[in-house]
């Protein structure tokens, strides 16, 4: 399946808010590469030996003005990644008075610290409160990590990469409500079943969205 957005249907404003975010992405790559680093690399610095299903860095990374999460591990040997990142809002939950988590998407880094892929997950993967597609997309704007630990170009990569695919992010979680109701049993037994891990996966190239991006910004008939 295509998760590709509709660009003719993007204002130019939209275009160029997804074209400042790749600029901020590939900023945060050229600054790193100076150092001879990378974004896995950074999240990893200091945290001793890499442990499948670990949490890395420990504790999380946790923005307290935004309620913005993510952390990094590994744990699907049959995949060629290296591991991923989940991203997540933390939301106050009214009936338990504590917070729940939203779970927004996962990206898939590769051995050299770089993107190769979005996915969503059904519930019992990160143990969150399920929010539906329609709850969750009005909100992927909210997500921002606004401070230096423990990276700052890490922490404006992550913010911007869900900002420049937002709207692949958004498809990605329709086809994961799609995939969920098809299965035609009640919602909590499907988010509880463990056949049903990765529900809706994508490819990325973020300089190859760009070029595509700024194809689409120069049609004459925009």
């Amino acid at each position: 399946m295509d998760f590709q957005p509709d660009l003719s249907a993007l204002t130019d404003n939209e275009l160029e808010s997804l074209l400042d975010s790749a600029k901020r992405v590939r900023e945060c790559y050229r600054v790193l590469e100076k150092g001879g680093l990378n974004i896995v690399g950074e999240v990893l610095k200091g945290q001793g030996t890499f442990y499948e299903m670990e949490h890395y860095p420990k504790g999380d990374v946790f923005d307290r003005d935004t309620r913005s999460q993510y952390y990094y591990h590994a744990h699907r040997a049959d995949n060629p990644e290296h591991g991923h990142f989940h991203t997540f809002l933390r939301l106050p939950d009214e009936e338990q008075g504590d917070d729940c988590t939203m779970h927004l998407i996962a990206i898939s880094m590769d051995a050299w610290g770089y993107p190769i892929g979005l996915f969503t997950t059904n519930r019992w993967v990160t143990d969150e409160k399920w929010h539906s597609a329609d709850q969750v997309i009005p909100r992927l704007g909210e997500f921002e990590i606004d401070h230096a630990s423990p990276s700052w170009p890490v922490n404006i990569w992550i913010t911007d990469f869900v900002r420049l695919y937002r709207f692949h992010i958004s498809a990605l979680l329709e086809e994961r409500d799609r995939v969920i109701q098809s299965v035609g049993r009640p919602l909590d037994e499907v988010l509880e079943n463990r056949d049903f891990e990765v529900l809706s996966s994508c490819e990325v190239d973020v300089e190859g969205w760009q070029k595509t991006l700024n194809q689409a910004l120069r049609q004459p008939h925009r």
